[in-house]
């Protein structure tokens, strides 16, 4: 059975973290799968939208802490964040394709930091997030440091970094650290209505978003303006632009190809 489950449909890649009986914690093989998936989907012309869930109760416990306590099998801390989790998080904010986190179950340590790097994240009213490394005296990693504090404030997330309260789907929502709670019952169906709505919009245009968004992070206010004069100088020449523009004075609906 693969630790990582892939399946493309309806221009979207759906894909799954596939360790349940260890809620979906990531060993060596489980991350390195992952980093192959995201390529895949990349570079794949049919995806253009991608969804990041997980089997089971859980989406991602993080680190599988018997991988880093087993002599033959621990690959030591270095390797872990260098060639494990700092790649995956490099991918999900590098790949030009809207990625939706939907996030099915708890979301510990580095899961609920990868969560977090997506474009998109919503969750059912069950989940909880939980930046749980100091409880076993170790810091947040997978860019819960950069991602955290800027969605939610400095003095929220040093408080959850230090104490590692567990957070709610309804708290997470209200202090900005997600987008949106959705009805447990109906998780999968939203989430897919979503996904579908990413897939048919000018994706294109959501890659330039995204690539935005990113260097906005560093950038200061001049810096940001020269980049968003360039990728809107770039946008207006695409084909889904021009449809755009001939949807709306014909008043029909537009037929984005991602071109």
């Amino acid at each position: 059975m693969s630790s990582i489950e892939l399946k493309i449909e309806n221009n979207i890649a759906y894909i799954t973290l596939n360790r349940p009986e260890v809620f979906n914690s990531f060993n060596r093989e489980m991350a390195l799968n992952l980093q192959q998936v995201f390529d895949d989907c990349e570079s794949n012309s049919e995806v253009r939208a991608i969804v990041l869930t997980g089997n089971g109760k859980a989406f991602c416990a993080g680190q599988d802490l018997k991988e880093v306590t087993s002599p033959e099998l621990n690959p030591g801390f270095k390797k872990i964040l260098e060639e494990h989790y700092n790649p995956i998080i490099t991918r999900i904010r590098n790949i030009k394709k809207p990625i939706i986190g939907a996030i099915n179950g708890v979301a510990a340590g580095a899961g609920a930091n990868i969560a977090l790097a997506c474009d998109i994240v919503v969750a059912h009213e069950k989940v909880s997030f939980i930046q749980a490394f100091s409880l076993i005296g170790l810091i947040p990693d997978s860019a819960g440091t950069f991602f955290l504090p800027r969605l939610i404030g400095f003095q929220k997330a040093s408080a959850l970094a230090m104490l590692g309260d567990k957070v709610s789907a309804d708290e997470a929502e209200t202090m900005g650290m997600i987008y949106k709670v959705l009805p447990l019952e109906s998780f999968e169906e939203e989430v897919n209505k979503l996904a579908l709505k990413l897939a048919n919009m000018p994706t294109l245009a959501l890659g330039k978003i995204k690539e935005a968004f990113n260097q906005s992070l560093t950038n200061n206010l001049e810096e940001q303006l020269a980049l968003e004069s360039k990728l809107q100088i770039e946008a207006a020449q695409t084909k889904d632009y021009e449809e755009g523009v001939s949807a709306f004075v014909e008043k029909r609906k537009p037929i984005f190809k991602g071109k």
